[in-house]
């Protein structure tokens, strides 16, 4: 007898069998694994929820704007994945631990980050942005997966002081084939603990499509960990709301991990060092630009008379507020200090900081008066 292997199965546009309450075009559809947690959101909340969407797009877009123009090192652009940062972030709740990769900035908007500290670190400034118990998110993780670890053990921590907060880990199909992602399912289901596993397949792990590493739906994987899965329609932000519910709910209830696959697409490049045209089919990219996240729910409010001229204006102003914001917290913006690459490394002295920081002081006296710069 001779083995063989199944053929891979195409999951990079394979969205059969997601769970979905808005189709392409806007429309309401009915799915009962999700209806029950989607009850609730009427237009006026869904009204908010578009224009976080909306403003993620901006700050997005001005992001790569200010990488092109010298003024940030480098940007993870988030275009096409809105619903699916926004949806989970508004499911959760307000003191619910988010823990990111670079390229979650959706959650960071419906948290409150502030226009600056989507800029400062990026801009080479200083080591971390916000402080994360202001807005319960993380400060983004550069590491593959390793955000999935700091979940997990977070988590561990709420169940023994006895709270009733949920850890939200999220990270990219690529970052499911990373030892520390699989490690911290293992350690999450072992324990129990209240944590939810976000994936969102984006369809590119840089420039390796997801079909390589990934025969079966990603969602698939999880149940193999003991933990239930859904997998959603990632471009919907009503079944990204409820399904962040769903998940939450389960793991807050003391029932151990929930796990989210929500099929996406990276409309963009992977970061602003990337050219994604050497490596994807342009019609591939025009398919996923028809199921854009914005413009589904757009139609879905305009169908309900939510949505004109004075709305779209409003969002605009607002749009313009804040990335004028940003621009304005990196443009002509000081070099830090040398020195200040040791401040705050570490919460308390540390003996290895202090050796650093007398060998490269020492490094800096060797350029003479006013040191390196």
């Amino acid at each position: 007898m001779t083995d063989t292997l199944t053929p891979a199965r195409d999951v990079s546009t394979d969205t059969e069998g997601v769970a979905r309450l808005l189709d392409h075009e806007g429309r309401r559809v009915h799915d009962e694994r999700l209806e029950p947690w989607a009850a609730d959101i009427d237009a006026a909340m869904l009204r908010q929820v578009y224009r976080d969407m909306f403003l993620t797009r901006r700050l997005d877009a001005e992001g790569v704007a200010l990488q092109r123009q010298g003024h940030v090192a480098l940007w993870a652009p988030a275009q096409g994945q809105e619903a699916v940062q926004v949806g989970t972030a508004w499911g959760s709740h307000d003191d619910d631990f988010l823990f990111p990769s670079y390229r979650e900035i959706g959650i960071e908007v419906v948290r409150g980050v502030q226009p600056r500290d989507f800029v400062i670190v990026w801009h080479g400034a200083q080591h971390s942005s916000w402080d994360p118990f202001d807005v319960h998110v993380a400060n983004p993780q550069i590491i593959i997966g390793a955000q999935t670890l700091h979940a997990v053990g977070y988590a561990m921590g709420i169940q023994r002081d006895g709270g009733d907060q949920v850890a939200v880990a999220y990270f990219g199909d690529g970052a499911t084939s990373q030892g520390d992602v699989n490690e911290a399912m293992i350690f999450g289901a072992s324990f129990g603990v209240p944590v939810v596993f976000v994936c969102s397949n984006n369809h590119w792990a840089i420039s390796e499509p997801v079909g390589l590493q990934a025969r079966i739906p990603i969602a698939d994987r999880a149940p193999g960990f003991g933990i239930p899965s859904l997998r959603i329609d990632g471009n919907d932000v009503l079944a990204c709301i409820a399904a962040m519910r769903w998940a939450a709910d389960h793991a807050r209830s003391g029932r151990g991990p929930a796990y989210i696959e929500a099929v996406t697409y990276r409309i963009g490049p992977h970061t602003t060092s990337d050219d994604p045209t050497r490596y994807r089919d342009p019609a591939e990219v025009a398919h996923w630009r028809e199921r854009d996240p914005l413009a589904r729910v757009e139609a879905h409010l305009r169908a309900a008379g939510a949505f004109d001229d004075a709305f779209r204006d409003s969002l605009t102003a607002d749009a313009d507020r804040f990335t004028t914001a940003m621009r304005s917290a990196v443009i002509g913006l000081a070099p830090p200090e040398p020195m200040r690459v040791f401040d705050n490394v570490y919460a308390e002295p540390h003996s290895g900081i202090d050796e650093q920081r007398t060998r490269f002081a020492a490094y800096l006296d060797g350029f003479g008066e006013g040191g390196a710069r």
